[in-house]
């Protein structure tokens, strides 16, 4: 029997990290008999898909991901013993890869929404995070996608005080992307998922020329 678990976060209106202001319109009468909601939010905001686009220039867009690079059996790398503000070593990623198998997917479990509130800045500012050994560690395994349910680069904090520091600095962009690995960003409710197999399923919407696109990510239990 199979049993899907949800792990995006849902887009809200009044996140400090990103506004995502909304107009609703109809009022079910018969004037206007539709209610109908548009949003203004960034491809990036949220549980989403990032396209290589995002850091490449002339890279392939979201709607040129395929769909096996986003969908398909994962490894659920167990970190959840890694604690605030600190660097995730290569030593502690290769022993939360041990179990690894050639899936196509690796998801990241840190269990970090369950510390500190995805909608507060203490998530973002006083995560752990992959340093460039840990993700050269990820990338040599040559997955074709790398889930993640925290802020995985330390310069993600920093982007809330508008630093915004070199490409080299902003590690798991600079070398998964780089070497064709799709990365999946921001998950919650991944302590629900109890490895070290699941099978996930992060469809981005299909944004024409767009790097990167909201997903509404789930993984499914009973299928690997």
């Amino acid at each position: 029997m199979t049993h899907i678990i949800d792990l995006s976060m849902p887009v809200i209106a009044d996140h400090f990290r990103w506004p995502a202001p909304r107009q609703v319109t109809g009022d079910h009468s018969d004037a206007a008999p539709f209610q109908v909601t548009k949003l203004t939010l960034s491809v990036h905001s949220f549980t989403h898909v990032d396209a290589r686009r995002h850091m490449l220039p002339g890279a392939p867009t979201i709607e040129a991901t395929a769909l096996e690079d986003v969908a398909g059996p994962a490894f659920v790398a167990d970190l959840t013993d890694v604690v605030p503000n600190t660097e995730i070593s290569a030593d502690r990623m290769e022993r939360a890869l041990a179990g690894y198998d050639g899936e196509p997917i690796i998801l990241l479990k840190s269990a970090w929404d369950t510390q500190r509130d995805w909608k507060t800045p203490e998530f973002w500012r006083e995560a752990p995070y992959l340093g460039r050994p840990a993700t050269e560690v990820i990338a040599a395994l040559k997955p074709k996608a790398v889930a993640f349910d925290f802020p995985q680069d330390y310069t993600i904090r920093l982007s809330l005080d508008r630093v915004v520091p070199p490409m080299p600095e902003h590690v798991t962009h600079d070398i998964l992307l780089r070497n064709g690995v799709t990365l999946i960003e921001y998950l919650v409710n991944v302590a629900s998922v109890p490895g070290p197999r699941t099978f996930l399923c992060a469809l981005p919407l299909k944004i024409d020329g767009a790097d990167g696109a909201p997903a509404r990510v789930v993984a499914i239990e009973g299928v690997v």
